[in-house]
């Protein structure tokens, strides 16, 4: 099976700044996150596709979300080639943190091994 790669999206700081809200700058640009169970997508299930708020880039489709219990959205998979991970050492541990492909987007963190904890504003 092929990976298809989105197109990449090049933007500045205050490019970004100018197109997203201060939450959504703070979580995508500066590897932020939201309060665990605050996010609108946490317990949204309805049928469709999760794309970057970022870019808009496609990342992952309702039939992949499931309920991880960890308080944010989370999916066992991403639409190929959607979304890159990343080794993160920050804050004396080591994670792997997931990002939009397209545009860099930090999206959160994959934890145990299970899937794609993503902050709903992401």
């Amino acid at each position: 099976m092929s990976e298809n790669k989105p197109t990449p999206v090049v933007k500045s700081e205050e490019e970004w700044r100018a197109q997203l809200n201060p939450e959504q700058f703070r979580i995508l640009r500066q590897k932020g996150t939201e309060r665990a169970g605050s996010g609108k997508y946490d317990n949204h299930y309805e049928e469709g596709v999760y794309s970057c708020a970022g870019c808009g880039t496609p990342l992952y489709t309702s039939k992949t979300k499931f309920k991880s219990g960890c308080g944010w959205p989370a999916y066992y998979d991403s639409i190929p080639g959607a979304v890159s991970r990343h080794e993160d050492k920050s804050h004396g541990m080591l994670r792997t943190e997931i990002t939009c492909t397209a545009c860099g987007g930090h999206l959160g963190h994959v934890f145990k091994g299970e899937g794609y904890s993503t902050p709903s504003i992401a």
